[in-house]
């Protein structure tokens, strides 16, 4: 048997029929609920008990508390104020009112988040979520919050905030106060609210009437909102606001719930009193409500005819108390097309009703047919059937009239107090009170089992539609122990992308109205009406919320597949694997063991493993499970055979048949439930004006399906294709047993010639034509007296169905190709494509089905036909770029659909054969344009050696370009080397085949710009070379354009590894100029990356491995650009493109980075040039602040000052480097000396162990420092402070404003060791000149980083000690200068510190020191009228010195300031009568005295200025 034959043709239209034949008979849904209830009014036992050995249907998988900020409000409360509660679906969101305030929060998963809203004064009363209608709030008001309280009715904005991976667009919401939108109640107190899909809000009030809330943008006279009540008239408006209340007469029955029905368009009202009311919306449900039918009593309605009259449970109830509704139920069309409403008793019963006048069963039952018919006004209410509530004991399990507990009676037993109810999709929860002690959560769901042991006629939905009893609806009931009294319960929406790919061919099949305008819950009933096995493989498993006094509960619905994935995992007995098979039958269960094998229901909730998918693999192939294929015809003899009765002779003998194994009927089942929602839609949709015969030449021809919807449906079928083609490929199950049979003509090849008429055990027919033995032709025998046909033996009969199934598979693989077109053809705009088809395949096009363009001769022309036209896109005369990309994904997604032939290979050769004979250069580049085109659809043909090197002959650079690049993407379809996590020799293999293509685009390169050393030689890609006679020598200017054109073509193919690799090889080759200039965008992203990556070749991503390789090149090794270069040249780009602030951080990036272990030295001084570059483009982008807004914002946040900063602070490590520099060269210096002087001494004057230790330290932190930039606080404290740089101390304090009151000793005694180190070293004159040196730049500052208090004082003592003692000799104005220089030529600032000094007797205690004082201030004060008298000269004070003399007369002290004048003459006053109080010698202090005195008298004898 041979598995290589992929033909597809007549496989694919075979199986394409048995897949039109299932869905045909399936009619998608299970049958109508109405046929299923008429069906089960026979059955003697409607419900059904879970299996105990197999795993729970329901699981509660969150229970969580309700939030303390609710609990804790009703506890403020009381317990007696106002509380409601429910749950909002739509925004996941579950909520409560207590008094004025409600609260929201999420009832899925709890994020910490409970708003609360508190902005109305009245408590409320009504709560109700309706979708904002569009065009009347803002975009981000998707939702509408409904507040009714006694006196007003609120509308508020629900805004939904994304996650941050937009996986949950319910992440977070915030309430949206809208003032304008608030109307007064009238004095009608709301009891319930129901909104429409399309935004319609109605409100029931206690009163008996229904209202509507309608609201608008306003504009004139009309207000944005309005409350109209549609139930009543005149009566009703003088009734409220003429008559008094004590004159009404009459109960009023107020209406407690409402109900709508989106699909049908009615609202459903519930009155206190179980009174049902049914208004009409109208046909496209955007009318006012009319009243057409009321029902009463319908809660005592009973049905006789379940059982042969009533329930036990019924007839207790019935004596105990009185029946009420509690809840009213919508039925989707899917479900049912003549049961519209279900009301659910007290006592656990349920009334189906319906609006129609006549219910009948013309037309496929359960099907869709019809539903999208003409409208059908509701007119009337009846009760269609009732059904018995379910019997539920109190003993352990689910029981059916179970005895007394308790000493309670069994009647009392079985009675249902039913509180809460919610029906929906075919589930029921109860919340039923009747225990004393605890309430229950009765769950029931329809029953999906089968008891026969045979399987009947198979539909999508599971269930047969053959027989009444199987018809009949069965359903499971559950009981659930519920802590508290339940409140509220509703259904948990599906994520979105899992009900894509059915809504949206399911919508159009069933809905008569827009899918955009039906509301995701709508959908979602649609979709679980459909039952769980027509869907499991695509929607998640069914949850619902519980909402109780205790807390949030979630309880999970498990699938059958979800049950048979448990029993798996448990390794589950042969027993329980058989039990599940008959139950469900063998070819359902086959296609479950086949969804779980393909994994096609994996999921992040829900993964299937390894181990079960082997498991489910093996259950689908196990012939114990699945069965065997057989005859069906061969036993009938037999069996008609009785041993009382004899052979009957007038029995008809059927022929002998060939039945298929459950195997067989899942795949069937697998593959029609995947397709169904697609195969005889229309693949495009048409948009234009409407009708019948839509003008397509006109009108707008696209995609029908959504490209998600594509995708997953896509992902789906080629999972179950590889599945198949795997268990093909490796001979295993079912394939396996078949290998070797086949041999016999016809037993697996199928024959054409014969008719499509042969049955399975589903009743459909079969893919193949099953041969006839003895010679005979055709499935209908000719009328014989012969034997009958010879029986097929088990082999064969397995081949077959091997057959069959392998031709199932061709058909999904097709129809995966089929999407992935319909993907590549919608991405490119299928209007545009479809305008170069005439007008009759346009029209074939709007009209073709999915179905046809899998498997009909019409779909195959109308695809080629649009390929053409996507090839067309590319290639015309304004084509848009490189056919190879899309060609690409065509032969790989798409081989049946597009296949190339490799002709145009050697066309390709031909022509430059011609081009290269041909003497006109434009003949030339005509001819390699014909090649090229031709070449690029076959690239993977391409023999790159040969033809770059003939292409480079003709100076056709752009094939030399293109072709390379289309050969490496063709050689890795899959980009493997983009792929880490794949294997890595398998990412390295295809690496290496991308740069090997790569290299001939370099090759062409080197060639232009003339590097020595480059040959050619032969590859494994095609035969040597035929060097030819070489072309002439080009020139400078003709090689810089071609090596121009090389680059600009390359740039713009998008290959961003191509780029990489290119823009390396211009570095190496120096062609950075090129580069900057021509280089794509990724140069950007391409710099940034490489300048991340170590100065290594193996951490580059592309190494060049090919270039080191002598089959390519000689003389090329792989040249590694360090790390900066990259960086530069980013840094040159910015400038280049005048983007200042960029290129400011990338030089403050090469500024800051690291020093490389062997790398090159960076020096400080080449940091101070980057942080130079940076600073002077901050400034650049500061300057320019409106040429971009990345430029302002950089300016913005201080990019300026920062690099300033680091500019200072690096000066800092600079002369912090010098100075540990000059100490360890001083030390050497001193060694040196002391090696040169006799040694004789034993105890040298220093400690040469202590300085040469330090000298050795400051040599290693020289070397240390200049390693990386460091911080200021490194600087000082690693730096500065060890090694007593008292300077730098003082220059880091200030720099960094180290100033304040405690901070000020710091600073003190910082200069007091500066002052005593520089003592130490020079003597005063050293101490003055470092004052000058460093209070100049510390000056003005704010006081503290100049103490001149201090500094006075110490050099003041100093020197006269020093002058005293004879050591050094001191001029009496050497500190004052100095002083007066360090304050910059401010003479009045020391001599306000000489003065503080004076004033204070503790500090100066010493005549002498007072003495040297006053000498000092008289050199200030000289100093300060020189000073006053340049200023108004215009000159410096010693210029005015040298102007004057040196000796100011009265004419010249005119020009000084009469206020500076007055100040000068009391200091000197006072001065001299400090003089005088000295108890020193007249020769000491008359000097100082006669000093102040003349320049007293100086300034006294001039007049005012």
């Amino acid at each position: 048997m041979s598995w290589e034959d992929e033909s597809i043709g007549p496989d694919v239209i075979a199986a394409g029929r048995v897949v039109s034949d299932c869905i045909s008979r399936g009619s998608y849904t299970s049958p109508d609920l109405e046929e299923a209830l008429e069906a089960s009014r026979y059955s003697s036992q409607p419900y059904t008990s879970p299996h105990k050995e197999w795993p729970r249907s329901i699981e509660v998988v969150n229970a969580r508390e309700l939030p303390p900020v609710l609990i804790d409000r009703y506890n403020a409360a009381g317990g007696e104020g106002t509380a409601l509660c429910g749950i909002f679906p739509e925004i996941r969101r579950a909520w409560a009112s207590v008094d004025n305030s409600l609260f929201l929060w999420r009832f899925d998963k709890w994020d910490g988040q409970c708003p609360e809203y508190s902005g109305e004064e009245q408590a409320i009363c009504a709560v109700g979520l309706a979708k904002a209608k569009p065009g009347i709030f803002v975009e981000a008001i998707q939702y509408l919050l409904v507040l009714a309280t006694p006196v007003e009715l609120i509308l508020l904005g629900v805004c939904c905030t994304s996650s941050a991976d937009y996986t949950d667009p319910f992440d977070e919401i915030s309430l949206q106060p809208l003032p304008e939108y608030t109307i007064p109640t009238d004095g009608v107190t709301m009891t319930c609210v129901a909104c429409t899909d399309r935004g319609q809000i109605f409100l029931a009030g206690r009163d008996s009437h229904i209202y509507e809330l309608q609201y608008s943008t306003g504009s004139g006279w009309q207000k944005r909102c309005r409350k109209v009540c549609h139930t009543g008239g005149l009566g009703n408006l003088f009734s409220r606001w003429v008559l008094p209340n004590v004159l009404k007469f009459g109960a009023v029955d107020p209406i407690v719930e409402l109900v709508i029905d989106n699909e049908r368009h009615i609202l459903y009202a519930r009155t206190q009193e179980s009174k049902i009311q049914v208004f009409d919306l109208g046909k496209e449900g955007d009318g006012p409500p009319k009243k057409v039918a009321e029902e009463r009593n319908l809660s005592d309605h009973r049905d006789s005819r379940y059982g042969g009259g009533r329930s036990m449970g019924s007839r207790a109830a019935s004596r105990l108390s009185k029946t009420s509704i509690v809840s009213l139920a919508t039925v989707s069309t899917v479900e049912s097309k003549w049961i519209h409403l279900i009301a659910v008793a007290s006592d656990g019963r349920r009334m189906y009703l319906s609006t129609a006048s006549s219910i009948g069963t013309s037309g496929p039952v359960g099907g869709l047919t019809g539903l999208n018919g003409s409208y059908q006004k509701p007119s009337v209410l009846k009760v269609v059937t009732t059904r018995p509530s379910p019997s539920i004991g109190l003993g352990s399990g689910i029981t059916f009239g179970s005895p007394s507990v308790g000493g309670r009676s069994q009647a009392e037993s079985l009675v249902m107090k039913i509180e809460t109810a919610y029906c929906s999709g075919g589930v029921l929860l109860l919340s039923d009170s009747s225990l004393p002690t605890t309430s229950r959560l009765i769950i029931v769901n329809r029953d999906l089992t089968s008891l026969s042991a045979t399987s009947g006629n198979f539909t999508l939905g599971g269930i047969t539609t053959t027989g009444r009893g199987s018809r009949a609806l069965r359903e499971t009931v559950t009981e659930l122990a519920v802590e508290g009294r339940t409140l509220s319960l509703a259904d948990v929406l599906p994520p979105p992308e899992c009900t894509t790919a059915v809504q949206a061919s399911l919508l159009e099949l069933c809905d008569s109205g827009s899918i955009e305008e039906s509301s995701e819950m709508t959908r979602a009933k649609k979709l679980w009406a459909l039952g769980e096995l027509a869907t499991q493989h695509i929607l998640p498993r069914r949850r619902a919320a519980v909402f109780s006094t205790m807390g949030l509960m979630e309880i999970v619905f498990n699938r059958p597949i979800d049950i048979l994935q448990r029993l798996l995992e448990s390794s589950a007995t042969r027993f329980l694997l058989e039990d599940f098979f008959q139950r469900f039958g063998s070819g359902e269960a086959a296609a479950m063991c086949l969804l779980l094998a393909a994994r096609l229901t994996s999921s992040q909730e829900n993964i299937v493993s390894h181990v079960v998918a082997e498991k489910a693999a093996e259950a689908f192939e196990d012939p114990r499970l699945v069965g065997m294929p057989r005859m069906q015809g061969t036993g009938t003899l037999m069996n008609s055979i009785t041993p009382g009765a004899g052979f009957n002779m007038g029995q008809v003998v059927q022929d002998a048949e060939p039945v298929f194994s459950g195997a067989h009927e899942g795949l069937c089942l697998c593959a029609s439930r995947l397709l169904w929602s697609v195969w005889e839609l229309p693949v495009m949709v048409v948009k234009g004006e409407s009708g019948s015969d839509m003008d397509t030449d006109n009108a707008i021809i696209a995609c029908r399906l959504p490209m998600d919807v594509m995708q997953i449906l896509g992902n789906k079928i080629h999972s179950l294709e590889q599945f198949l083609r795997s268990r093909r490929n490796q001979s295993r199950g079912l394939y396996g047993r078949v290998v070797g049979v086949g041999d016999m003509a016809g037993s697996i090849l199928y024959n054409a010639n014969q008719s499509f008429g042969t049955t399975d055990q589903t009743g459909g027919r079969h893919v193949l034509n099953i041969p006839v033995r003895n010679g005979e032709q055709g499935s209908i025998p000719a009328p014989s007296n012969k034997r009958q046909r010879v029986p097929y033996n088990p082999a064969e009969l397995s081949a077959f169905e091997v057959r069959s199934m392998e031709c199932i598979r061709r058909l999904l693989r097709r129809s995966g190709e089929a999407l992935l077109l319909l993907q590549l053809l919608s991405q490119h705009h299928v209007a545009r494509l479809a305008q170069s088809l005439d007008s009759s395949m346009r029209r074939k096009l709007a009209h073709l089905t999915f179905h046809q363009l899998v498997c009909s001769d019409e779909g195959d022309l109308i695809a080629t036909k649009l390929v053409a036209a996507l090839m067309q896109y590319y290639i015309g005369p304004d084509g848009r770029g490189s056919v190879d990309d899309i060609s690409v994904k065509l032969r790989d997604g798409c081989p049946s659909y597009y296949n190339e032939s490799d002709y145009k290979f050697f066309q390709a050769v031909e022509c430059l054969h011609r081009a290269n004979t041909a003497v006109d250069f434009e003949e030339k580049q005509k001819l390699a344009r014909q090649a090229l085109d031709l070449l690029v659809k076959v690239p993977e043909a391409a023999d790159l050696l040969t033809l770059c090197q003939r292409f480079e002959d003709l100076r056709f650079y752009e094939a030399v370009v293109e072709l390379p690049l289309q050969k490496a993407r063709a050689l890795d379809p899959n980009e493997d080397a983009f792929n880490e996590q794949i294997d890595p020799n398998r990412r390295q293999a295809a690496i290496v085949l991308r740069e090997q293509c790569y290299e001939f685009v370099m090759n062409a390169l080197r060639s232009l710009k003339g590097e020595p050393g480059h040959t050619r030689i032969h590859t494994e890609f095609g035969s040597p070379v035929r060097h030819t006679a070489s072309s002439s020598i080009l020139d400078q200017a003709s090689q810089e354009r071609y090596i121009r054109q090389i680059v600009q073509l390359s740039v713009r193919w998008p290959d961003r590894a191509f780029h990489e690799y290119l823009y390396r090889t211009m570095i190496e080759l120096g062609l950075e100029n090129e580069l900057l200039e021509l280089a794509g965008p990724d140069l950007v992203p391409f710099l940034q990356n490489a300048s991340r990556e170590q100065s290594k070749s193996g951490n580059l991503m592309f190494k060049s491995s090919i270039t080191s390789s002598p089959s390519i090149t000689h003389g090329h090794p792989s040249v590694v650009v360090p790390q900066a270069k990259y960086l530069e040249l980013l840094a040159r780009y910015y400038v280049h493109k005048r983007q200042h602030a960029l290129a400011a951080h990338v030089f403050l990036r090469l500024a800051e980075r690291r020093q490389a272990e062997g790398g090159e030295m960076l020096t400080l001084d080449q940091r101070f040039h980057y942080l130079s570059d940076a600073v002077l483009q901050a400034r650049s982008a500061s300057g320019t602040g409106t040429s971009g807004s990345i430029m302002t914002d950089y300016s913005d946040n201080g990019l300026l000052e920062l690099l300033e900063g680091k500019l200072a602070v690096l000066r800092f490590q600079m002369k912090v480097k010098e100075e540990l520099e000059q100490l360890a060269s001083r030390n050497d210096t001193i060694m040196g000396t002391d090696d040169s002087s006799p040694s004789g001494d034993p105890f040298p004057p220093r400690n040469t162990a202590t300085e040469d230790h330090l000298a050795q330290s400051a040599r290693e932190k020289a070397a240390d420092i200049s390693l990386e930039l460091k911080s200021i606080t490194q600087l000082y404290n690693d730096y500065a402070v060890p090694f007593e740089l008292w300077e730098i101390c003082l220059e880091i304090l200030h720099f960094s404003n180290y100033a304040g009151d405690g901070d000020s000793g710091i600073m003190r005694e910082m200069w007091a060791r500066l002052l005593d180190q520089a003592l130490t070293r020079g003597g005063v004159a050293e101490a003055c000149l470092v004052v000058r040196r460093v209070g100049s730049k510390l000056y003005p500052g704010d006081g503290v980083s100049l103490p001149l208090d201090t500094i006075c004082l110490h050099l003041e003592k100093a020197a006269l000690e020093r002058s005293t003692s004879g050591v050094e000799l001191v001029g009496d104005e050497d500190v004052a200068r100095a002083l007066f220089a360090a304050c910059k030529n401010t003479a009045e600032i020391v001599q306000r510190a000489y003065d503080r000094l004076l004033s204070s007797g503790s500090i100066l205690p010493s005549p002498s020191l007072r003495l040297r004082l006053l000498r000092s201030v008289l050199t200030v004060l000289r100093e300060w009228t020189l000073s006053a008298l340049a200023q108004r000269m215009g000159t410096t004070a010693n210029g005015a010195s040298l102007i004057l003399g040196g000796v100011l007369t009265p004419e010249q002290t005119c020009a000084i300031h009469q206020g500076i004048k007055d100040k000068i003459i009391s200091a000197a006053n006072r001065y001299m009568t400090e003089v005088r109080r000295l108890a020193l010698p007249p020769v000491h202090t008359e000097p100082v005295y006669r000093g102040f005195q003349e320049l007293e008298e100086m300034l006294l004898g001039s007049s005012t200025f």
